[in-house]
């Protein structure tokens, strides 16, 4: 691979990253812009890599797209926390997660994919977060 092309597609890879890591930023998360970005790149360049081997005798290049996806589990479970009854954290670790998902698909050039998942990730996490808020606002008033 030429290092026009694995710029391109690390430095996509960042920035959806640091696009969705942007809302949980702004929600005072603690898996924010760097940790999306670091891990959207980290996955993107685990996938440029195994694709050097692709057509080599005896190598399946998704087999590093699977430990992507096992491996990115540390990170998350590392942001969900117990509190009493309440467990805080699941959406960060999901959205960690698809952060992931992001820079493989920039690592195996999927731009569009990659810009469709982006904004759907942030959304998720705009919208419905604003919505969840309210719910939760409504329901601690009928409380």
């Amino acid at each position: 691979m030429d290092w026009t092309t694995f710029a391109l597609r690390v430095s996509l890879a960042t920035i959806a990253g640091l696009i969705i890591g942007l809302e949980r930023e702004t929600q005072g998360k603690e898996a924010g812009l760097k940790t999306n970005a670091l891990v959207a790149l980290g996955a993107c360049i685990f996938i440029l890599m195994s694709m050097e081997f692709e057509g080599d005798k005896y190598v399946d290049i998704t087999r590093v797209l699977g430990q992507v996806v096992v491996g990115i589990g540390f990170i998350g479970a590392g942001t969900i926390l117990q509190k009493g009854k309440k467990v805080k954290g699941l959406t960060t670790a999901a959205t960690i997660w698809c952060s992931a998902a992001s820079g493989c698909l920039a690592g195996f050039g999927m731009f569009t994919e990659l810009g469709i998942v982006s904004g759907i990730i942030l959304i998720i996490n705009l919208v419905f977060g604003y919505i969840e808020h309210k719910m939760k606002k409504k329901k601690k008033k009928s409380s």
